[in-house]
């Protein structure tokens, strides 16, 4: 193994600027250019805008209320709020949403309040509210509940028009008290999941060594994560082996500096780990590596990615591939690479918004389209995946592991 190192680089301390989180890439927004409150729209005639609601005034009748008026303070605020909202809607984008005051206060709540959740990372994909993953030792987990599934139902309400905050605040509740999934898998009827709300907590990562190849097992890109790579890669040297695989199936992402440090371990200083587009005629942002780089071309590196594989997992299995480090196996990747900005439009209210989507260094867009992997192995339909059960990933019966461990022996 000491051929396939170059240096080590001792108690280097990673620096994570916790901007951009959950995954796609949510930035909440410091330093960004503010938006002038009361600004008007140019060249923008809203004469049918002002002419509906003078109608509406005018004419409606509530068929369901006593009194005859329709202008009280309340119904004046939803109608902006509505207004707000179908104006979001019209760029069919699922994750740029209007966060009215009592959905601003359930997303909130659901980031640092005393709320249980279920162990799933969801997405609409296709307009389909969408298992990215669930997550391990969570109830979603033990439940049965898979990448790719879709979820139609979350207890009586059907999903088909709800937005993705709507969803994770229908999935969240309580600690102790159930919600039941409907789930739609193909070639099987819709399945009904009771699946009991808990506090959730997420393991970083796991390692293993097997016929002498190294596996590091990671489940997220928190805080933690970077950390704990880089433990993991002491340990990984520590083996004398010159054998890594990167096991990131069912990683739904997470910070994307957790990524960029990751991938610094490979790269010379310098190089994109991942470009920030921002549209066209729009300057590109390009998040380069810092440079660790303690590895030579001795070693031998597999990346397992599969449709729970998404953003930040894609970020840093995109980079080792198309620079040549790493042979991804398995299944296609999930296709979520887009950063989204929380703006605030009153001081109850936001906006979520889609600024920017995530290029592979040879700016490949990962939105939709995902990674395909070089070898395609697919995953072993598994009993333990049914209710009730639980799901090992890295089994002796792993197919996918167990490819990527006999192409890296066999590798020369």
């Amino acid at each position: 193994m000491s051929r396939a190192i170059k240096h080590i680089i001792i108690g280097l301390s990673a620096v994570l600027v916790l901007t951009i989180v959950f995954g796609g890439g949510l930035l909440v927004g410091a330093g960004r250019t503010s938006i002038a409150d009361g600004a008007t729209p140019v060249n923008v005639d809203l004469t049918a805008f002002w002419k509906a609601w003078q109608i509406l005034d005018e004419r409606f009748v509530d068929s369901h209320s006593s009194t005859s008026t329709a202008t009280s303070t309340s119904t004046t605020e939803k109608r902006i709020w509505g207004a707000i909202s179908g104006m979001t809607n019209s760029f069919g984008d699922p994750y740029t949403v209007f966060l009215p005051p009592e959905e601003k206060k359930n997303f909130e709540e659901s980031i640092t309040g005393n709320f249980g959740g279920v162990g799933l990372e969801i997405d609409v994909k296709n307009h389909i509210l969408t298992v990215v993953t669930a997550l391990k030792d969570t109830p979603a987990k033990r439940a049965g509940i898979k990448s790719g599934d879709r979820i139609i139902k979350i207890d009586n309400q059907e999903t088909g028009t709800l937005s993705l905050v709507e969803a994770v605040n229908l999935i969240r509740g309580e600690i102790g008290t159930n919600v039941i999934l409907t789930v739609r898998r193909e070639g099987e009827r819709d399945q009904p999941i009771t699946v009991k709300r808990a506090r959730i907590s997420i393991p970083t990562l796991d390692t293993e060594t097997r016929d002498d190849v190294f596996i590091i097992q990671l489940y997220n890109f928190n805080g933690n994560a970077a950390n704990a790579f880089r433990t993991a890669l002491r340990e990984f040297i520590e083996t004398k082996t010159n054998k890594l695989i990167i096991d990131l199936r069912g990683n739904p992402g997470g910070l994307l500096e957790a990524a960029v440090d990751m991938a610094s371990w490979f790269l010379p200083l310098g190089k994109p780990v991942v470009i920030e587009n921002h549209g066209l005629n729009k300057e590109e942002k390009s998040y380069n590596s810092y440079g660790y780089n303690i590895f030579t071309n001795q070693l031998k590196m597999a990346v397992l990615i599969d449709g729970g594989s998404a953003s930040a997992s894609e970020i840093l299995a995109g980079a080792l591939s198309e620079y040549g480090l790493a042979t991804l196996i398995g299944e296609k990747s999930f296709g979520k690479g887009s950063v989204q900005e929380l703006i605030p439009v009153t001081k109850d209210s936001s906006l979520k918004v889609t600024i920017a989507k995530w290029l592979t260094p040879k700016h490949k867009s990962l939105v939709d389209n995902g990674l395909k992997p070089d070898i395609l192995v697919k995953a072993a339909t598994s009993t333990s995946a049914t209710l009730g059960g639980s799901e090992s990933i890295a089994t002796s019966t792993d197919p996918v592991l167990l490819r990527a461990i006999e192409f890296l022996k066999q590798k020369k």
